[in-house]
């Protein structure tokens, strides 16, 4: 009797230790495990173009990645603080590798020296569709946005154009156009390698904010929802 009472107090204390390591994994997985940063369903490689670009973004060539950031460097140096516009600038450099390129042949002609054969410069047609095709897309995504803003159902994604808008025009009081441009080309070939490098642990911490963003949202929508007139209420549904 004694050794019966026994083994049914240990199955109940294991069925309750599974139970409670099941319920466990189960909430792990559906708050931090199953989340990835802004709900994408791709890779950060084929987001970036899955190509050279994607390459560089993501430091799959370490040398053309930090040859990038010089150069970006050099630019935003030479367009903010030289004073110098941006058609004068253009066209300087343009001039000096015009120049450059012709003693360069006509040296070589006069040494009786074979010159290095130049590329041709040409844009494909299949880039020019690709190029069309993506432009045309995002202004297409773009247009659907306003278009669901100026409606007025979605208070979920007018708060966060609104939130976006704000910050451009805080960021626009204390940097130029320029200095923006380079901050966000600096951005764009480190953040997202940084990203791809800790994947998990972004995602883990990111879906911990966004679970609590989304309780805290969800009362205040309900709460706005709950003080609207009932016509707005009745588009809303509709």
């Amino acid at each position: 009797m004694e050794g019966g009472a026994k083994e049914r107090s240990n199955g109940e204390i294991a069925m309750a230790d599974a139970r409670k390591e099941g319920s466990t994994d189960q909430c792990s997985s559906s708050c931090n495990g199953g989340y990835r940063l802004f709900d994408r369903k791709r890779s950060i490689h084929q987001i970036v173009g899955n190509g050279k670009v994607a390459d560089i973004i993501l430091w799959k060539k370490p040398w053309i990645s930090i040859s990038s950031i010089i150069i970006v460097t050099a630019a935003w140096f030479l367009f903010e603080k030289t004073g110098l516009s941006f058609l004068t600038i253009c066209s300087d450099v343009l001039l000096i590798l015009i120049v450059v390129q012709f003693i360069r042949a006509n040296a070589a002609a006069l040494l009786k020296k074979q010159s290095k054969p130049v590329p041709e410069l040409v844009v494909s047609e299949e880039m020019v569709n690709s190029t069309a095709a993506t432009f045309r897309a995002r202004v297409n995504s773009t247009l659907m946005i306003a278009h669901e803003i100026t409606l007025g159902k979605d208070f979920k994604l007018f708060f966060q154009v609104m939130g976006f808008l704000w910050v451009l025009s805080v960021i626009g009081n204390f940097c130029s156009f320029f200095t923006c441009a380079y901050i966000g080309s600096i951005v764009a070939i480190t953040l997202p390698a940084l990203y791809n490098k800790y994947e998990e642990r972004v995602d883990r911490y990111a879906g911990i904010v966004h679970q609590n963003i989304s309780k805290h949202y969800k009362v205040v929508d309900q709460n706005v929802i709950s003080r609207l007139p009932r016509s707005l209420k009745k588009e809303k549904a509709s």
